[in-house]
């Protein structure tokens, strides 16, 4: 991983590897076993024993509603194209805590979007276990 220490006002000249290994030792970081104090991080609130996974759960849902809604938002002109991208980095912030909070991280879903690259999203649907 890398040791790239993205500020807030992250350069676009980072790699989106270097930000997703940044992202994932920081959220680790944050857990509560680590240390991560719930009362100085929004992620250790997150995480935080006796709320997690609900929290976050929640916030993927709302996030999510509010990604569709920015979409619409641009595809009628009523928002700038950067307000579906903030939303979708709100989406995958929380996501990224899902991740997390279940010893995943961001390399896993990258790993799957490999194996499924070159494959017909139809195909790969259709190979899926009928529940």
């Amino acid at each position: 991983m890398s040791e790239a220490t993205p500020s807030s006002s992250t350069s676009p000249s980072i790699s989106a590897d270097a930000l997703l290994a940044h992202l994932t030792q920081v959220l680790e970081s944050r857990k509560p076993e680590r240390g991560g104090d719930p009362a100085s991080s929004y992620a250790a609130k997150l995480l935080a024993a006796g709320k997690a996974p609900d929290s976050f759960l929640k916030k993927i849902g709302e996030e999510a509603a509010e990604v569709v809604m920015a979409a619409k938002d641009v595809q009628f002109g009523h928002k700038e194209r950067d307000a579906l991208v903030y939303e979708i980095a709100d989406l995958w912030f929380h996501s990224l805590v899902a991740l997390a909070h279940f010893d995943l991280s961001a390399e896993d879903v990258i790993r799957e979007l490999a194996r499924r690259e070159g494959v017909s999203g139809l195909q790969e649907k259709a190979a899926r276990p009928q529940n």
